[in-house]
């Protein structure tokens, strides 16, 4: 199986930066869900928002954390540039261009840590993991919603029946998401505390497949695997793949496409012991 063309993923959400709010439909189900997760026994100086988009969920934060300093981070230059506009005026939010494996942050300035819809673009979740705990102040926290491996299992089931139909022996080119304990082991290795750990699905219908895929490219969610050769046997497995999709799960209301969410909130821990005073 390809790993995740991240230089792939990064300029498909920055072609589609303008088009995301329209039909990002479940991803903003996922942001209000985030919001109820919020510790309500914290006011955060200093919130970083990892994967921050078009900057919708700073937007939310902003109003219930009047006083904090809140800092978006996004890979894609065109979705900081959504977000300023969003923001525009609000002297509290700043949008910077970074990488979530290499934070430009020093350790511990963050109270609060959040992120929606991002680390599923992640190989793995240890490395991003470990640069958030470092920037967490002790006792802070991170809330996060990424997907899950049951994610587009429509999809990922009809397109790998079609390989196996019309052209078997090719690369699987579907994309591969972590469960709740690959989560929850990643939380655990970089020493953070799982206050919460969920998993939930949400379900969205469209009139057919095709309409699925456009979606899906209009808010730059496209295949994350490296490109290979747009040869004919490529156009026959899409072409078996929606006659497949349409047969197992279509219904008089469109064909489904269903998404699982992983909700959780990690704690970093406190140190229990204090270095000796020298005399």
């Amino acid at each position: 199986m390809p790993g995740i063309d991240r230089l792939r993923v990064r300029r498909s959400f920055d072609t589609q930066a303008h088009e995301y709010d329209r039909h990002a439909v479940v991803q903003k189900r996922v942001l209000e869900r985030l919001l109820r997760l919020l510790p309500p026994d914290i006011q955060p100086a200093r919130v970083l928002d990892i994967g921050s988009g078009t900057g919708a969920l700073l937007q939310k934060l902003s109003k219930s954390y009047p006083d904090s300093r809140l800092v978006g981070l996004d890979m894609a230059f065109g979705m900081g540039l959504a977000a300023r506009e969003r923001l525009v005026g609000d002297s509290h939010a700043e949008f910077l261009t970074a990488d979530a494996e290499h934070l430009p942050f020093a350790g511990s300035t963050f109270d609060l840590v959040v992120s929606t819809s991002t680390f599923q673009w992640l190989e793995t979740l240890e490395a991003a993991f470990v640069e958030l705990q470092r920037v967490l102040i002790p006792g802070g926290r991170f809330c996060f919603a990424l997907f899950g491996s049951r994610t587009l299992f429509e999809l990922r089931d009809s397109y790998r029946t079609a390989v196996e139909r019309v052209a078997r022996g090719a690369i699987d080119r579907t994309h591969s998401f972590k469960d709740t304990d690959d989560v929850a082991t990643a939380l655990s290795l970089v020493g953070l505390e799982a206050e919460y750990l969920v998993s939930e699905l949400e379900v969205e219908f469209h009139p057919d497949v095709q309409h699925l895929l456009r979606s899906k490219r209009r808010i730059g969610a496209g295949n994350a695997a490296p490109v290979g050769s747009r040869n004919l046997s490529e156009r026959r497995v899409m072409v078996a793949m929606m006659d497949e999709y349409q047969r197992l799960f279509g219904a008089d209301d469109g064909i489904p496409a269903t998404y699982e969410v992983i909700y959780g909130v990690g704690r970093k821990g406190v140190p229990t012991w204090q270095p000796a005073l020298g005399i």
